[in-house]
């Protein structure tokens, strides 16, 4: 398959500097590729990679002034514009058969939409409801009276207990654990006493989580993840936690019980997050930090470990480096230096 450099013009909507008729039959990115493919450049950090690409034509900015060897395609989104593309050239995504497969099980109390697609050897529990158009891959289970909405995709070997409840258009990646029981223990007479955890989790629309993540039911009311949130793989969602509407979390990121993450958060690869404390929308955290106090807005980044006393001799140190700058300034002007 392939297209002229016109017809992928037309189809994004873009201003075409180039050879018209120009053929593409691939789209890759611009390190790799290559002679009759297309590519995108969005970000000015990666000029030098333009400027080395070997591809045939970019999607570059509306405003995008420099000189090219390559053909160039002007649009507003070049990254919105390449993964339509993509999608062109892509194979056609694999469909499921609807209906129950033979070897799977579905409890007797269980009410299925129009659609849905349980495959080989899932397990679907008494009382459970399962929306319009949702798959239930291979191996997962569905604990008693979940609900799941509709156009869902709950991948092979997912985990949902009891009680749960999703949204429409949920994306669940394998290896996944919703429902879990929160961490909670109390010391009685020399030993840890489980405390029950009583609550749910309730995972809005449109929210996506990543393989072996795990989300722990509420001690008592709910975990909540709201509209929008997308979670990566190889993260830990404590008991009671509510993240909020369009956040972003990247792997390995651990949070701790009862936190609250406001709207359109940004949260970096092994972020950890103590209990109790609250994030406010719109807030950027980096890779590796750790967050022990509520903060909001802005970009925070910085975590090492070393023994308490120290720790807070360091604090102490950094929070009296602008007092001594001053005192310096003082005693070289009282010098002449």
């Amino acid at each position: 398959m392939s297209f002229t450099l016109q017809e992928l013009a037309s189809m994004s909507g873009g201003q075409l500097v180039g050879d018209s008729k120009l053929k593409i039959s691939g789209a890759a990115s611009l390190s790799e590729a290559t002679s009759g493919e297309i590519t995108f450049f969005a970000n000015r950090k990666y000029i030098g990679l333009l400027h080395k690409t070997r591809a045939s034509a970019v999607f570059v900015p509306r405003d995008f002034a420099e000189p090219l060897a390559q053909a160039q395609v002007r649009v507003s989104n070049p990254t919105k514009a390449f993964e339509q593309v993509v999608l062109k050239f892509a194979p056609k995504p694999i469909t499921f058969t609807p209906g129950i497969h033979p070897s799977a099980i579905v409890g007797p109390g269980v009410r299925l939409g129009r659609g849905v697609s349980v495959q080989p050897h899932a397990v679907i529990e008494d009382g459970s409801k399962i929306g319009d158009d949702t798959i239930v891959g291979a191996g997962s289970y569905i604990g008693h009276e979940t609900i799941i909405g509709s156009t869902c995709v709950i991948y092979p070997l997912v985990t949902i207990r009891e009680r749960s409840r999703i949204g429409s258009r949920v994306i669940i990646h394998s290896g996944a654990v919703i429902g879990a029981d929160g961490f909670g223990f109390e010391m009685i007479d020399g030993h840890q006493e489980k405390i029950q955890q009583l609550g749910i989790v309730q995972i809005d629309n449109d929210v996506e989580i990543g393989a072996n993540t795990t989300i722990d039911r509420a001690r008592f009311g709910r975990t909540w993840i709201q509209e929008g949130a997308k979670i990566d793989n190889l993260v830990q969602v404590a008991h009671n936690v509510v993240i909020g509407k369009n956040t972003v979390i990247a792997a390995q990121t651990g949070i701790a019980g009862s936190v609250r993450i406001g709207q359109r958060v940004l949260i970096g690869g092994q972020v950890g997050i103590i209990g109790h404390i609250e994030i406010g929308d719109n807030t950027a955290i980096g890779a590796q930090t750790g967050v022990s106090k509520n903060i909001s807005g802005g970009t925070w980044w910085a975590s090492s470990a070393v023994p308490l006393a120290e720790a807070k001799r360091q604090i102490a140190w950094v929070r009296r480096v602008g007092r001594l700058f001053e005192r310096v300034k003082e005693i070289e002007k009282k010098l002449g230096l």
